[in-house]
């Protein structure tokens, strides 16, 4: 113990802790800063006999570090040092170090803030950033300037910059050990094929036995990959004689020890391990690492409010702690399945929990100690806003928080569960519909890994033969005998906290999807029409079926867990739940509504009558009578859809809305009405909708009076005075009344040339204010000059326009001098 790396800076951390209220703690994997600093602590004239809380973030380490100093002194756990994680205790009236998980030591703060008889926090393992550990430290700093100055915190870290640590526990020491770590040898492998992934990772293994000495250590994702590895390996020729030893927090006691343990023959060992392994766990005997690379960890997902577990690739500082586990105890060496280009490019460190997490938890604890603004208290790296917001809004559904954001008598009784909110909620709702006992066995299955094993056959996502294990009756099930022990023991533990006995309250499988449902309001699933085992969601979202299963034939569904895909999840587990379960247990919650809706498909105004839950479709009925403004308003909306091409437009109306476009251009501040089709589009509503009495499909629209809607937009006042602005016809020098073009971006006036003899000047509308372009037509109406300049044109281009037009016309007349003709419609004028 006292060759431990950790041994030269004790005296300084003594002394820091002896001026400062704290001091932050930089030592490097293997240095001894887990089970030598409490103890070193241990009779400081300052604790006065205090007790000493150390935070360790996994179970396994807080047992496996409570357990070696409890060895140093020779003693059994629960004397001097001893543990508290769930559903263990080895504490005893002459403890004074407690080793502790994350939920218990938030609780223990949330119930004594003073922490009374307690003189030093330490918070090891900081560097993990978990979400609890986050929160641990704001609700100590907090606790320590409001109530506990004398109270003492340290925070160790194996890889995290210390100083903005130290600034934000007020300026306190930073303290750093260089530790001890012998020499690695790196070995840079081909990253596979993600198909080949896990047979690359055996094959390393094997590669490791054959040219090292000394065991192994194997960082994999999680206990999925770890079995698979483990059978692959097996029957493998360089494993043999070889113990090959799981490592995850789910696994008993027992199988951690084997693990953790040399053997006792003196042969060697592989350890298959999670990111368990990385940092506070000593595993005697390693000498080689293989690292695949990659992790697995937990982001929530705010768009579709939930979490799902993602495979990253490690981080540096992961990566680098991986691999200084092989030189801990002499010269090692570390595979990596990567190659040298990708480890350039791994990120510095892994995201902090704080900011990828589920915020559903932290924000119960934040309303149970009084925080109204996560501001008003020390972060590292706050919550972020609109993650807290969305879990506090949930917390509001589930009744633990009122309007102010303070917490209900319902949330305390949440917080004192030490469940995840939605559990807890469903816990107590549970016992409240006398189904308590059975909410228990749920939640205690919810909270654990799956009992059930992935089968070859394709996996059953329901909930209630899960239950059935729970209560013994397995059924030739493939059972995962740690998980299903650990579900029993929560069960029971959460039965006692709520004062039931035994199978009091038990209730049976039908009512799963009920008490699912507490858990989970937003995740009430009705499935779509089709073939297809798809789903909506009262979240607004999509589930579905990976393979078709029995409980895809259920109409309704609760779901308990999904992958969390935010257009489409996949179901993992569920239970079915009936409409009339629905109806009888959220009927405060269900709305009744009528919707009129345009059918694009059928082209026909739909309208009906519906019942929802949220977001999610209860019953849906057609509707005899409906309002007809409703009616109007979706035909109108058709109409948007369809666009202005389906009405029964006349040439006379489309020159309408072009002669009011030309006004409008010539007084721009007099009120026109804009009549252009992106304006009639956007205004169906004001306009066309009081025209559409009994009109609900497209070929009714034939029977529209469109021309009167379209004029109610003009005033009398602008009706006469748009003749005025812009006419529709101009008399011309013949007589003849010819139509005025308002299609263009100037009036057209398309006339014979003849008829225009004798005019000199260009007419014009507007109030005298624009000149129409003259399209001069021959006899057979084909252009032969455009002007704007009539006079012009006879003065200098009628000469060669008249020697054309005579030669093409012999029988028109074709005067020398136009304007002493008299202009015709005729070939000849009258004589």
């Amino acid at each position: 113990m006292h060759d431990l790396p950790i041994e030269a800076v004790i005296p300084e951390i003594r002394a820091a802790l002896a001026r400062s209220h704290g001091l932050v703690l930089q030592a490097p994997p293997g240095a001894g800063k887990t089970t030598r600093v409490p103890l070193a602590l241990l009779d400081e004239p300052w604790l006065a006999g205090n007790r000493i809380l150390m935070l360790e973030p996994r179970r396994l380490a807080a047992r496996a570090a409570a357990t070696r100093m409890a060895a140093t002194l020779a003693e059994p756990p629960g004397e001097t040092v001893g543990w508290r994680i769930r559903f263990d205790s080895r504490v005893g009236p002459k403890t004074r170090i407690e080793v502790v998980t994350e939920g218990i030591l938030n609780r223990m703060i949330q119930d004594d803030p003073s922490l009374d008889g307690v003189g030093l926090v330490i918070f090891d393992e900081f560097h993990e950033r978990s979400l609890f550990a986050d929160l641990g430290l704001a609700l100590a700093l907090e606790s320590r300037q409001a109530i506990r100055d004398d109270l003492k915190l340290v925070v160790m870290s194996a890889t995290l910059d210390g100083e903005p640590v130290a600034r934000l526990m007020g300026g306190v020491p930073v303290v750093t050990s260089r530790g001890r770590a012998f020499d690695v040898q790196t070995r840079f492998l081909a990253r596979p094929e993600p198909r080949a992934f896990l047979d690359a990772v055996a094959a390393a293994v094997a590669r490791a036995l054959d040219e090292e000495e000394g065991d192994v250590l194997v960082f994999l994702p999680g206990a999925g990959e770890i079995r698979r590895v483990e059978s692959l390996l097996a029957g493998h020729p360089a494993a043999r004689g070889v113990l090959l030893a799981p490592l995850y927090g789910d696994l008993s006691q027992e199988a951690q020890d084997a693990a953790i343990r040399p053997r006792r023959d003196g042969g060697r060992k592989v350890v298959l391990a999670t990111s368990i392994a990385e940092t506070s766990l000593t595993i005697e005997g390693v000498r080689v690492v293989v690292d695949c690379g990659r992790m697995r960890a937990a982001r929530f997902d705010p768009g579709s409010g939930m979490t799902r577990l993602v495979t990253l690739p490690v981080s540096r500082a992961g990566a680098d702690q991986r691999r200084g586990r092989a030189g801990r105890l002499g010269p090692g060496v570390c595979y990596r399945l990567w190659s040298e280009a990708d480890d350039r490019a791994l990120l510095p460190f892994t995201a902090p929990e704080m900011t990828e997490a589920d915020l559903a938890p932290l924000a119960l604890d934040l309303a149970q100690w009084g925080v109204g603004e996560a501001e008003t208290l020390s972060w590292l790296d706050p919550p972020p806003a609109a993650h807290l917001a969305q879990a506090r809004a949930l917390l509001g559904e589930l009744g633990a928080l009122d309007g102010t954001l303070r917490i209900t008598a319902h949330g305390k009784a949440m917080a004192r569960l030490g469940l995840h909110p939605r559990l807890a909620h469903m816990v107590l709702r549970g016992r409240e519909a006398g189904l308590g006992g059975l909410a228990c066995d749920l939640a205690a299955l919810l909270e654990e890994r799956d009992v059930l094993r992935p089968g070859r056959d394709a996996r059953d996502g329901d909930i209630r033969l899960r239950l059935d294990a729970l209560r013994g009756e397995e059924r030739g099930l493939p059972v995962d005998r740690g998980a299903l022990a650990r579900a029993r023991q929560s069960a029971r533990d959460l039965r006692r906290r709520l004062g039931l006995k035994g199978g009091e309250q038990a209730g049976d499988g039908r009512d799963a999807g009920l008490l699912l449902a507490f858990a989970y309001p937003d995740r009430i699933a009705r499935r779509r029409p089709g073939g297809e085992p798809r789903y909506a969601t009262t979240g607004g979202g999509g589930a579905v079926f990976a393979s078709h299963e029995p409980l895809a034939a259920e109409e309704w569904l609760a779901l308990a867990e999904t992958d969390g895909d935010r257009r489409e999840a996949r179901i993992f587990l569920a239970a079915p739940l009936t409409l009339a379960g629905i109806e009888a247990r959220f009927e405060g919650d269900i709305r009744a509504e009528t919707v009129c809706r345009w059918d694009g498909r059928d082209e026909v105004v739909q309208a009906r009558a519906r019942r929802l839950l949220w977001s999610l479709v209860l019953e849906d009925m057609p509707l005899k009578s409906a309002d007809p403004e409703a009616l109007a308003a979706a035909m109108a909306e058709g109409v948007r859809q369809m666009g202005l091409a389906c009405l029964p437009w006349t040439p006379e109306l489309e020159r309408l809305c072009r002669r009011v476009a030309f006004a409008r251009g010539l007084e721009p501040d007099h009120g026109w009405p804009d009549l252009s089709g992106a304006a009639l589009l956007a205004g169906l509503e004001e306009w066309l909708a009081p025209y559409l009495a009994g009109i609900t499909r497209r070929a009714h629209l034939a029977r529209l009076d469109l021309g009167t809607a379209l004029a109610g937009l003009l005033s009398w006042e602008q009706r006469k005075r748009l003749d005025e602005l812009a006419p529709t016809h101009m008399e011309v020098p013949s007589g003849s009344r010819v139509p005025i073009d308002y299609s263009g971006e100037v009036p057209v006036l398309a006339v014979r040339l003849q008829e225009m003899f004798a005019c000199a000047e260009t007419p014009r509308i507007g109030g005298g204010k624009v000149a129409l372009l003259l399209h001069l037509l021959s006899p057979a109406r084909r252009p032969v000059q455009v002007t704007r300049d009539l006079a012009s044109f006879w003065a200098n281009a009628y000469k060669q326009v008249k020697a054309d037009l005579k030669g093409q016309y012999p029988k028109h007349w074709w005067p020398d001098d136009p304007m002493q003709a008299e202009p015709t419609a005729r070939i000849k004028p009258r004589k």
